[in-house]
């Protein structure tokens, strides 16, 4: 995935998160909670994007 790709895709994930602390009116637990599952979410990303981890398809949970 060239960089500028993955750069537009950050601008916009944090633009949608930002809209939506600002605009939807919500607990601040549940905006820290929402915050925190995007940011994990967008860290394991680029981690994939740049190969420091394989795809979440070979990670096994139970048996």
């Amino acid at each position: 995935m060239p960089l500028i790709n993955v750069v537009i895709a950050l601008i916009v994930v944090g633009v949608l998160l930002w809209l939506v602390n600002t605009y939807i009116p919500m607990d601040g637990k549940i905006k820290q909670i929402l915050n925190a599952v995007v940011v994990i979410a967008v860290v394991i990303w680029l981690l994939q994007v740049f190969g420091l981890i394989g795809t979440l398809s070979s990670i096994r949970i139970g048996n």
